[in-house]
């Protein structure tokens, strides 16, 4: 049996949400009509609320706000310095040794 993901474009997603939103519908209803599962509806749902337009960025990726993108970068760079500093600290023990 071949399960293929099926992939659904963040405008597809922001309108289901919309939809399930509207009143006289339910999210069982809507989800139905679109060919989708209630439970993925639900998550889009929650999706969308916690980080509205920046949800469903597409590719597994995720969107961050230029804020949180910073910071991300700047955690990398207090990675690479931080294995930088610990490979300098090895380095000057070995080459401070005194040859025997």
């Amino acid at each position: 049996m071949n399960l293929e993901r099926r992939k659904y474009d963040p405008d597809f997603k922001r309108n289901a949400v919309g939809l399930s939103e509207e009143l006289g519908r339910t999210a069982t209803e809507v989800a139905a009509n679109l060919g989708i599962t209630k439970d993925l509806l639900y998550r889009w749902r929650r999706e969308h609320r916690a980080r509205e337009w920046l949800a469903f960025p597409g590719y597994g990726r995720e969107l961050m706000s230029p804020q949180e993108q910073r910071i991300r970068e700047l955690e990398k760079k207090l990675k690479d310095a931080e294995m930088e500093r610990d490979i300098l600290k090895k380095a000057m023990v070995i080459f401070s040794r005194a040859p025997k």
